[in-house]
């Protein structure tokens, strides 16, 4: 089983999205999916607990059968940095239960997308962050760039601190999430230059799309050749035309 951590520049900017659409387009390659949301702020209450939507809508995409509170473990109400939703309702995110879920989570599936929360170095307790679970869980990541201004610099310096770490920069996405952004055409190439990994693809601004129809724009067959996870490049292509 291979994992697949997501990350952003910040927040609100398709990481979510994103990884609905990689997980559609895992999915249709034939690929056994699995879905984890360690630690997720901005919930509601409902009849069976507190959910998140990211998290409902990540485990509405995957082909393992599992239940929420293995797919988003750590679920709070305040939509807040996760360490000080935690420490309001008189807990704290422990990474190694984290990784052991993350386990479970991952038996039944060819290939399991982790959704982090905020950006890359969002604090999980007092002493740890994001980052340190994803190298506590051995994860390559994708980063999930929001197009708009202030992009480059904020792009730039999460790919710095994901490399200083040891991890593996698998490919990033751009993600238009200002559809009037002046000159995308050029801050796109310039990330091309400046970003260590494969340009996956570019997410377009389109108010209602639904993620399956945003992974027809993602290089699935790319990225899972990166990752050696499925089949060929040419028999996902093969399975496109027919």
């Amino acid at each position: 089983m291979k994992g697949l951590f997501i990350t952003g520049t910040d927040t609100g900017v398709g990481k979510s999205f994103v990884a609905c659409a990689l997980l559609a387009g895992f999915r249709r390659a034939g690929l056994k999916t699995a879905a984890f949301k360690p630690v997720a702020s901005g919930s509601e209450q409902t009849p069976l607990g507190l959910r998140n939507q990211d998290a409902l809508q990540l485990a509405a995409r995957i082909t393992a059968s599992l239940p929420y509170e293995n797919v988003n473990p750590y679920t709070f109400r305040p939509a807040i940095a996760p360490h000080i939703a935690a420490a309001e309702v008189g807990t704290a995110v422990d990474l190694q239960r984290i990784a052991a879920l993350y386990r479970l989570a991952t038996r039944q599936a060819d290939i399991c997308v982790v959704e982090g929360a905020g950006g890359w170095l969002v604090p999980l307790n007092e002493t740890q962050s994001m980052a340190d679970l994803v190298v506590q869980l051995k994860l390559p990541v994708v980063l999930v760039v929001g197009m708009r201004l202030g992009c480059l610099n904020h792009a730039m310096l999460t790919a710095e601190s994901i490399l200083a770490r040891g991890v593996h920069l698998v490919g990033w996405v751009a993600n238009r999430v200002i559809p009037e952004m002046p000159c995308f055409d050029q801050n796109v190439e310039t990330l091309q230059r400046c970003l260590p990994g494969k340009l996956l693809g570019i997410v377009q601004h389109l108010p209602g799309a639904l993620p399956e129809k945003a992974g027809d724009d993602l290089d699935i067959a790319g990225l899972m050749t990166l990752l050696r996870v499925g089949n060929t490049q040419r028999d996902i292509q093969s399975e496109k035309l027919n």
